[in-house]
């Protein structure tokens, strides 16, 4: 089941692999350092535009942080 602690898990991870602060990934992807924390700490979900620059950014796979391997059979 996908969750947004997941997400958030996920997210963390790879912000931290990538060695970033939050206000450079933040001006990276045109959102307040405040946003981030709120990605990372509350139940709040950046919209998909955003989500999809903060993959970019960090090189990711969006199905990977999103937890779709969880429903591949």
């Amino acid at each position: 089941m996908i969750t947004i602690e997941k997400i958030r898990v996920r997210l963390l991870e790879a912000i931290k692999q990538s060695g970033m602060k939050y206000y450079e990934l933040a001006a990276k992807i045109g959102v307040s350092h405040q946003a981030i924390s709120q990605y990372l700490y509350k139940n709040k979900m950046p919209a998909l535009d955003t989500f999809a620059k903060l993959c970019a950014v960090l090189d990711l796979d969006a199905n990977e942080i999103l937890c779709v391997d969880e429903f591949e059979k």
